[in-house]
């Protein structure tokens, strides 16, 4: 991250929209002057805290058939048409020629011909879970993937595999894997080290990328101890998921911090950066953070922002208590 470029500072809590100005920084040690403008909303809600999602409950389905609200349109079941009224002597007549012609066989029911999709989860360090998806007659198409609320879209291979390691959000890690004709799987892998983390996630619709950026025990931008997606600096990691070049992609941020990994006590900073881009410029952004704290139930926050206008193109919109900062005790 260059820390030369212009960042506008804005400060959020948590149920209120703020009214803020612009402050331009420069590289230099020189106090920055403050430019006022229009007021930025930030608009949040907190989801009370529940129990094993609703795509946890899809574990026990076959996923060909359940219409998954978030991924998919509604689909009405086709009509069936009564069967034909046939002869006992195996012709059927035709009344309108006065002829009687032959029965005309039934054909046989289609073979799947290896289409079938198939989803696989292990555990892997860091409490994630490496998760493969086979999908023979799905090559190079759009897949989403969801996972007790987290939801991403990736992208197949040409023979219809891919590979991703997600960061488990429950201890009993359920993933769907849904194409857009409906087609998916349902795969579960256990997590029994997830309590040995501290894990906080942000998703979003569209492109435009918004940044989670941790900085731990006191460090500074561009320090050690800063970590984001580009820099891995600290003791913690932030990965990102999703492909950004998918049809209406959903993309999504994890920071996870290792709370056995450190004999230090303090806090870590979390904030939140979003790009303005020509894409974005005065429009709305709709985003979701999950928290996981120790033994309390993953908490949710959406979250609407309001971006700048397209004269700030370039600019960074550095949003601060969007999501609560860690507080670390030493082991």
């Amino acid at each position: 991250m260059s820390i030369k470029r212009r960042v506008l500072m804005i400060g959020g809590t948590v149920a209120c929209a703020l009214g803020t100005g612009y402050l331009m920084q420069s590289g230099s040690d020189a106090a920055a002057p403050l430019y006022a403008r229009a007021p930025q909303a930030i608009q949040q809600s907190v989801a009370a805290p529940s129990g094993a999602s609703d795509v946890d409950d899809f574990a026990l389905f076959n996923v060909e058939g359940i219409t998954l609200t978030s991924a998919l349109p509604e689909r009405t079941a086709p009509r069936r048409l009564p069967e034909p009224m046939l002869e006992s002597a195996g012709e059927t007549p035709d009344p309108a020629n006065g002829i009687i012609l032959p029965d005309t066989p039934r054909d046989p029911v289609a073979p799947k011909l290896g289409c079938d999709v198939t989803a696989r989860a292990e555990p892997a360090p860091m409490a994630s879970v490496d998760l493969s998806v086979t999908a023979p007659c799905f090559g190079n198409q759009r897949v989403t993937i969801h996972h007790s609320g987290l939801v991403f879209t990736d992208t197949t291979d040409e023979a219809g595999e891919l590979s991703v390691t997600v960061p488990a959000l429950s201890d009993r890690a359920v993933f769907v894997v849904a194409f857009a004709s409906g087609k998916g799987a349902v795969a579960m892998a256990n997590v029994p080290d997830l309590s040995r983390f501290e894990r906080v996630a942000l998703q979003w619709s569209g492109a435009d990328g918004l940044q989670i950026h941790a900085r731990e025990f006191g460090a500074g931008y561009g320090e050690q101890g800063h970590v984001w997606h580009d820099a891995a600096n600290g003791q913690g990691h932030v990965l990102r998921l999703g492909a950004a070049d998918t049809l209406a992609p959903q993309l999504v941020e994890v920071y996870t911090f290792p709370l056995g990994g450190t004999d230090r006590s303090g806090t870590i900073d979390l904030t939140v950066e979003a790009e303005v881009t020509s894409t974005n410029c005065g429009r709305d952004i709709s985003a979701q953070s999950l928290e996981l704290r120790g033994a309390a139930p993953l908490r949710t926050r959406d979250l609407i922002l309001s971006m700048p206008g397209c004269d700030a193109t370039g600019d960074f919109l550095v949003l601060n208590n969007l999501m609560e900062d860690l507080k670390i005790a030493a082991k």
